[in-house]
């Protein structure tokens, strides 16, 4: 995959991403920016700050969470960026993060 497929990819599962995590901020305690390409969940019980971004070079999407980096990369056959150890979709990813953090269960 070369630069440009990157970015396109990248920036489709971004909005996705995006738009999933406002909708689970009405119904759950987080809040969500998008700055620079990155984006941001926070948390004020128990405080943390989750940070999602691309990383070019790699072709892959950085997820900082729960004390931890979590590196997806593309799979052509999903579609999707994936977290090579579980199989775990961007979205699906982010929402056991974030249940985990919250001590509840949610879906993007």
């Amino acid at each position: 995959m070369d630069e440009q497929q990157f970015r396109l990819r990248c920036d489709e599962a971004m909005g996705d991403l995006y738009k999933a995590l406002v909708k689970a901020a009405d119904k759950h305690e987080l809040e969500v920016d998008e700055n620079a390409g990155a984006l941001t969940v926070e948390f004020e019980d128990p405080p943390a700050k989750f940070v999602v971004s691309p990383n070019a070079p790699v072709r892959q999407i950085w997820v900082s969470a729960l004390t931890r980096s979590f590196k997806l990369d593309w799979n052509a056959e999903r579609a999707a960026f994936v977290l090579p150890e579980s199989g775990a979709t961007l979205k699906e990813m982010m929402g056991t993060v974030i249940g985990t953090q919250l001590g509840e269960t949610v879906q993007l």
